[in-house]
């Protein structure tokens, strides 16, 4: 037996969409989703937990059992609720791209700055950063040691030693000391999301259509790179893979083209979960961590119609899908 999208009202921001529980909204497709052994079962279904005009990216389960995510536009840091309650809970991230958590309970985000292309702003003059944001506030690093700045940041991970990697074409490391070292860089890289294993050990990256590891150090420093996995049912041309979760048994999930992928420890493909619009980010949350939460790209107005922008402006709205699984996210 296989599930579909046929319940859920839209969540927060006041943007609930009068609609039929049976019906897919304009640009949703139908997602049956396939048993996944321990992973899911075939009667799953998604429901639409949140939507809104503005991004839901890189985000991450809170200890709480709530979700936290990062809305670049409103320069926040954003927490939503299982009942559907949402609000900042860390304003003025200056271009909000991400937020991670180590073991620690530190949590660390990304601050893009004025770097959004949809904003075309000529001569943005203020730098990225990666920035600590519990137990205390402080910019972690903002250039290289050369005073090069750090370009526009995409994801980050935190590297459980007080430091974080980050992704910006290739791969970084912000030790806690605030120095930046290339873990990978150039020769065709193209990351994307990153994300650390349950047990610290290993740490995945996206590389379009394949997913990239390496060895984590006893001081967080990755060594060994290697290929871990292949996205092997993206469409010709497609954008491949963006961000990752793992679950408490070491499963990696990789949002793309084709929905959600889900491999084992080795690197073996357990199968894809199709998602109703194209997934950019994931996470575990919940009371049990067994609720996954997907951002993915696309979302309707008040009035049931799709979101839509003017000629020549990025239209970024996106929807929060949730779906209640078999497997429990890390504990951190």
């Amino acid at each position: 037996m296989k599930g579909t999208i046929v319940s859920g009202l839209m969540l927060g921001m006041a943007l609930a969409v009068p609609a039929s529980a049976q019906a897919l909204l304009p640009g949703e497709k139908a997602a049956d989703i396939p048993a996944i052994a321990g992973v899911i079962s075939g009667d799953a279904q998604w429901d639409r937990a949140w939507s809104g005009p503005m991004t839901a990216d890189g985000m991450v389960g809170s200890a709480d059992g709530a979700l936290l995510f990062a809305q670049e536009q409103s320069n926040s840091i954003r927490k939503l609720w299982p009942d559907g309650k949402e609000w900042v809970l860390y304003p003025y991230i200056s271009g909000a791209g991400a937020v991670s958590v180590d073991g620690q309970g530190r949590l660390f985000t990304v601050e893009r700055t004025c770097t959004d292309p949809g904003l075309k702003l000529p001569g943005c003059a203020e730098a990225t950063r990666v920035v600590q944001l519990t137990p205390e506030r402080k910019v972690l690093a903002s250039a290289f040691a050369d005073g090069k700045t750090l370009g526009r940041l995409n994801d980050v991970a935190a590297d459980g030693h007080g430091g974080a990697y980050y992704t910006q074409g290739g791969i970084y490391h912000v030790k806690a000391d605030g120095s930046v070292n290339a873990v990978a860089e150039g020769g065709g890289l193209f990351t994307n999301g990153l994300v650390v294993s349950p047990d610290g050990k290993t740490l995945y990256v996206t590389n379009r259509g394949t997913v990239i590891a390496f060895d984590v150090g006893t001081d967080g420093t990755p060594s060994n790179r290697r290929d871990f996995a292949t996205l092997d049912s993206e469409p010709q041309g497609g954008f491949g893979g963006d961000g990752l979760a793992v679950d408490a048994e070491g499963r990696l999930y990789v949002t793309a083209d084709a929905g959600l992928y889900v491999f084992d420890k080795a690197g073996q493909k357990l199968g894809i979960i199709p998602v109703p619009r194209r997934a950019i980010t994931a996470a575990f949350a919940g009371p049990d961590k067994k609720t996954l939460y997907v951002g993915a790209m696309g979302a309707v107005t008040p009035d049931g119609t799709a979101w839509a922008t003017p000629e020549g402006v990025r239209n970024v709205a996106m929807t929060i899908y949730r779906v209640n699984t078999q497997a429990a996210g890390f504990r951190k």
